[in-house]
């Protein structure tokens, strides 16, 4: 098993849309980073867990635990310039006019809620020094999706998740 952080903005998709998710999962879509659609396509594995991260928000942090529950899939949103809304036609900031259905670029996975949690602030992640080395604390990181060690997954959950 790996683990995984993955962020989403909560106006656009919450950990509370995740567990409200009438068929029980949610495809993560919209991942435009070559690095981060690699993770979800090459690396993960369903059965593997991941934090969900708000970002983009008044306090960015760790959300709740989601479960990778699908094998890599083409990215539907890539194939469209306008979404469809209720009102009129909107433009898809997701439209990829080089990506094609038969030479996909962007491919996605699906994600099951497990758990939602207190709201571990990235402020809180910073100040203990067992987390110096995880990836989302680096300078400069701006991935979507990036890989948690096991050893950073054990003192989230046991230690932080334990105090709350």
């Amino acid at each position: 098993m790996q683990y995984w952080l993955m962020k989403s903005e909560p106006d656009e998709v919450s950990i509370d849309d995740l567990e409200a998710a009438p068929t029980g999962h949610f495809p993560w879509f919209g991942v435009r980073n070559y690095q981060a659609r690699n993770f979800m396509r090459d690396a993960m594995q369903v059965g593997d867990l991941a934090f969900f991260y708000h970002s983009s928000c008044a306090e960015p942090g760790i959300a709740g635990i989601c479960e990778i529950c699908s094998e890599p899939y083409p990215d539907a949103t890539q194939f469209s310039a306008t979404l469809s809304t209720k009102a009129e036609p909107a433009v898809n900031p997701y439209f990829d006019p080089k990506s094609t259905s038969e030479n996909p670029r962007w491919w996605l996975r699906d994600v099951r809620f497990v758990a939602k949690l207190r709201l571990i602030p990235l402020a809180a992640l910073r100040r203990f020094p067992e987390l110096a080395n995880m990836r989302l604390l680096a300078r400069g990181n701006r991935l979507s999706i990036m890989p948690v060690s096991e050893t950073e997954w054990a003192f989230i959950t046991e230690e932080l998740m334990g105090r709350q």
